[in-house]
């Protein structure tokens, strides 16, 4: 796992795509700051560039500072998730622009624990994370269901996690408005 830790760092430093395992489904990323990169993401996907891409952080510390106006809602929906939860906040800082919805709202997760977490809090910012298949096609659940072409498009494949045969769900989703109103999206 450490020489995975070591390797995504070099990449995400130098503004390169990984996949890798996230505390849900197999995921491509980078830096969440890169606008170059998440276009790169956008390309390999095959993906419009006006759908927004969900922003992994590592800690409370780094969601206070990624979102602006934070709900206080959002520390209950956190805590009390029993799966992995995507909240999508009204307004954010330090994410590309091109990672956002075209309101400037962005879903983000804080991941808890495991592999992503590590990765996060060694890199010191937030992560972009984006099922690791084509657009369009079904998402892969473990890693031997990714597509070739996603394989063969990032700049590094993460080992750890490879054997897993668990069948991972995507996180819930819930757009949590700065108004107070809660919507479930997943």
């Amino acid at each position: 796992m450490t020489t995975d830790l070591r390797n995504c760092l070099d990449v995400l430093n130098s503004g390169g795509l990984i996949l890798y395992p996230t505390d849900t489904i197999w995921g491509l990323g980078c830096d969440a700051t890169n606008s170059t990169a998440i276009q790169n993401i956008y390309d390999l996907k095959g993906r419009v560039n006006n759908k927004a891409l969900i922003t992994l952080v590592s800690s409370e510390y780094m969601l206070e500072k990624t979102v602006k106006n934070m709900p206080d809602i959002a520390w209950d929906l956190i805590e009390q998730s029993v799966r992995p939860l995507t909240i999508i906040y009204d307004e954010v800082s330090s994410i590309s622009a091109n990672a956002l919805a075209e309101n400037g709202s962005c879903g983000i997760r804080l991941v808890k624990n495991g592999f992503c977490h590590e990765l996060i809090n060694r890199f010191g910012k937030p992560i972009i994370s984006t099922s690791a298949n084509v657009s369009g096609t079904e998402s892969p659940r473990k890693f031997s269901e990714i597509d070739n072409s996603i394989l063969n498009g990032v700049n590094y494949v993460v080992n750890f996690g490879q054997n897993d045969t668990t069948h991972n769900k995507a996180s819930n989703i819930i757009k949590l408005s700065n108004n107070g109103e809660v919507k479930i999206i997943r």
